[in-house]
């Protein structure tokens, strides 16, 4: 099954936050290792897009909200029981 949000097809989630914030998502959060004059430009792209769409922020806010109100399970988070007999190591102490 394909999943298509207006025509273009979304296939990893990395995909779906794109297609949602209408941008790469690299440009709000950086890549590992760009230069100074790499994350300059990045900021300055990121800048100008706020400076278009003002609202930008609060509509991803709505979005976020609306997200985690139809998926409350996202935050189900059980905890993983420790293999008997393992403790955690700590740091400084002999091993």
């Amino acid at each position: 099954m394909r999943t298509y949000i207006g025509r273009q097809q979304a296939i990893s989630p990395e995909d779906f936050a794109e297609l949602a914030l209408g941008t790469p998502v690299e440009l709000w959060l950086g890549v590992e290792g760009e230069s100074d004059e790499e994350r300059a430009a990045r900021l300055d792209a990121a800048c100008d897009i706020l400076a278009d769409n003002p609202n930008l922020p609060d509509d991803l806010i709505r979005i976020a909200a609306q997200v985690i109100e139809e998926n409350p399970d996202l935050f189900n988070v059980i905890p993983l029981a420790r293999p008997a007999g393992r403790r955690p190591v700590r740091k400084g102490a002999a091993a």
